[in-house]
């Protein structure tokens, strides 16, 4: 991290999580820094003050912030005159008039899904950054995420030059992070169908072999248990080795890649757990799923997931870990309206990782009530992992606003529907609090040096200004 800053927030308050909109009850117990990241801002000079008790939740206590250079205050003290509030989620409505005009508020702010407390935070002229708005800038690629798309798109190559990809079936085996990268690239080409299969399936579970079938695996680590490689092969289906791509002609491909491809000027959030996200709200549905349907053999559940970015990649993994033999992933080609109802017919879990543009918003549903109501089968459940508000809807018309831990799930028409706000709170308090508070120091230090203050805001942060400045 870089260490030569003009530090303008020079007062920092750490918050502790108390009920707010988004967090009835007051349940969300994660602080937004751990001490051993307030002690690296308190080396630089910086004076930390830490509300009393905001580390518990997760076991983090006053003592070790004090041993990290924090000063503990209480809450009625811990807005007094301070330059940055960094908490969480976003304020409670009577704490806003606690913050000195003109102050920074960093925090999960989701403006358009609270109005009434976006207008009381400039009405108390509050500077407002957004950390679920600042982005990478400019975006950057490993070479392992390069090394996915460009192997996927190699092997996808000849159905793009013969037209024929739109009638192409894609059979992924396996689950590890570079082929999750893969997933990405092939369902933005609008294949038929996407799906992710067990690494150890038989050839007499498959559901589509042929020419018009292409099995993607990685020769690191799929090693072939039931010697499906030569059956596929004898029935004429397309194979591609993404790690027999990577010896032969990977390091050349990726230097064409970066050559042709100069970053773009965003790239991803700079401060998320969408991975975490996506594992724990499939992990939930699944929970769900075996108490609805106790006598499911989860390996053979009909799984669906709407969406192949980060947070649908993170359930993937988790729906993966649990032995499910197929995954379908669904794309833009998968979820229009004459084509979903086929991939709903049977479903036994929908998980939503799909993010709608902003104008589509409460304007169209990928999962609708009809959907709900018609072709679902009672006892399944849909898991939403975008959540909304009602000025701020996802894709599933059945969630007019995001559940709590409060009440996680609800029923409609005998299915079981939850769109948590918060996700990772369910089993990943202590890791996700790790990885949020990294991030953000990051953000403050390093490439985005937002200690600086306003006056020269980085683009990726620039963006995330929702209010201000003043």
């Amino acid at each position: 991290m870089l260490q030569n800053l003009s530090i303008t927030f020079q007062n920092i308050a750490l918050v502790k999580e108390i009920e707010s909109l988004e967090n009835p009850g007051g349940l969300e117990k994660r602080v937004a820094l751990i001490p051993h990241d307030v002690g690296t801002l308190t080396a630089l000079g910086v004076n930390v003050f830490v509300e009393s008790s905001a580390g518990e939740g997760v076991g983090f206590s006053d003592e070790e912030y004090l041993e990290n250079g924090a000063v503990i205050q209480n809450a009625d003290q811990i807005y007094n005159d301070k330059d940055l509030i960094i908490k969480f989620k976003g304020p409670a409505l009577e704490s806003i008039p606690q913050m000195k005009k003109n102050c920074t508020l960093l925090c999960m702010a989701h403006f358009n899904s609270f109005p009434q407390r976006a207008q009381l935070l400039k009405d108390h002229r509050i500077n407002v950054i957004a950390m679920e708005e600042i982005l990478e800038s400019p975006k950057v690629q490993t070479d392992e995420q390069i090394l996915a798309r460009v192997a996927m798109a190699e092997a996808l190559q000849e159905f793009i030059d013969n037209k024929t990809i739109n009638n192409l079936k894609i059979f992924v085996m396996g689950h590890n992070d570079r082929l999750a990268g893969s997933i990405r690239r092939a369902g933005n080409r609008n294949p038929q169908s996407l799906a992710v299969l067990y690494s150890d399936v038989k050839f007499e579970e498959l559901q589509a072999t042929g020419n018009e079938t292409l099995y993607f695996y990685d020769g690191q680590d799929f090693n072939d248990p039931n010697t499906i490689l030569p059956q596929l092969k004898e029935c004429d289906s397309h194979i591609f080795d993404l790690h027999a791509f990577e010896l032969e002609t990977g390091k050349e491909a990726i230097a064409e890649y970066r050559k042709s491809h100069p970053p773009v000027d965003f790239g991803l959030r700079r401060i998320q757990c969408l991975h975490e996200t996506g594992q724990a709200g499939a992990r939930y549905g699944l929970k769900v799923l075996k108490e609805n349907k106790p006598q499911i053999d989860i390996a053979d559940a009909k799984v669906v997931v709407l969406g192949y970015g980060n947070v649908a990649r993170g359930a993937m993994h988790e729906i993966y870990a649990h032995g499910v033999k197929t995954i379908h992933v669904l794309g833009r080609t998968q979820t229009t309206e004459e084509r979903i109802k086929h991939w709903l017919k049977d479903v036994d879990l929908v998980v939503n990782g799909a993010d709608l543009p902003i104008d589509l918003r409460g304007v169209t549903y990928l999962i609708t009530n009809d959907h709900i109501k018609t072709i679902i089968p009672a006892g399944s459940v849909v898991i939403d992992l975008v959540s909304g508000s009602e000025t701020n809807r996802s894709g599933v018309e059945a969630v007019i606003s995001a559940t709590f831990l409060t009440d996680p799930c609800f029923t409609q028409d005998k299915v079981t529907i939850s769109s948590l706000w918060g996700w990772p709170m369910m089993g990943m308090n202590r890791e996700s609090t790790e990885r949020y508070s990294k991030q953000i120091v990051d953000v403050l230090m390093g490439r985005e040096k937002l200690l600086e203050g306003l006056g020269s805001l980085a683009p990726g942060v620039q963006r995330a200004l929702v209010c201000g400045p003043f």
